[in-house]
């Protein structure tokens, strides 16, 4: 297990204009990761050191976001403002998180503007929509010069996850296999009104920048 990636959830209408601040931010230009199609999603990215990276999401005008997980998880966030939506943690073997969980993964897939077609297959969904602290899970099915962190910026990384929520359960949610994706990852768990993700810092250049 490791970290794979975090969400960030706006409206179509915003979308732009939160690209262009985060990637400001940390001084790097997100690119365009295409569209969700089974999720009524598009996404844009942006690729960091370790092999995660930044996510910038919007549901679109596309019954997929009113029916998958996914989808009805962005559009519930965007109109509640916007904000960090999930941590996703990347599995290399996402059966056995379905045989612990009792229930079968969604298939996933993205087909970038060059026409690639990305796919993974990921569970927990519908559990972050209940309490954001947990993240979902991920088992990618292309390989590493197709994940989206490929090409990163190596002065960049995410250097701390700011989390409110109950670190006990998160524990218990990520499994036996958990403790080294906690070792892994610098969290600071914060009083927040509601539980989830509350901000990313990122180790640049020029220091560490905080998102909100």
């Amino acid at each position: 297990m490791r970290l794979d990636h975090v969400s960030y959830a706006t409206s179509p209408a915003e979308l732009g204009e939160v690209v262009q601040r985060l990637g400001a931010a940390v001084g790097a230009p997100f690119v365009d990761g295409g569209v969700h199609p089974r999720f009524g999603t598009r996404n844009f990215v942006l690729p960091l050191a370790g092999g995660s990276y930044l996510e910038v999401v919007a549901a679109l005008d596309h019954p997929a976001a009113e029916t998958a997980p996914f989808g009805r998880a962005v559009r519930g966030r965007a109109e509640m403002g916007g904000g960090w939506l999930a941590w996703v943690v990347a599995v290399d073997a996402v059966d056995e998180v379905e045989a612990r969980l009792g229930r079968a993964a969604a298939p996933g897939n993205r087909r970038r503007p060059d026409g690639i077609e990305l796919r993974w297959r990921q569970i927990g969904v519908l559990d972050v929509i209940d309490d954001p602290s947990l993240p979902f899970f991920v088992q990618w099915l292309v390989g590493p010069e197709l994940h989206p962190s490929a090409g990163a910026r190596t002065d960049l990384r995410i250097d701390r996850l700011e989390m409110a929520g109950d670190p006990a359960a998160v524990a218990e949610w990520l499994g036996p296999d958990g403790a080294g994706v906690l070792d892994q990852i610098s969290i600071e768990w914060v009083d927040a009104p509601e539980p989830g993700l509350v901000a990313v810092q990122v180790a640049t250049p020029r220091g560490p920048v905080r998102l909100d």
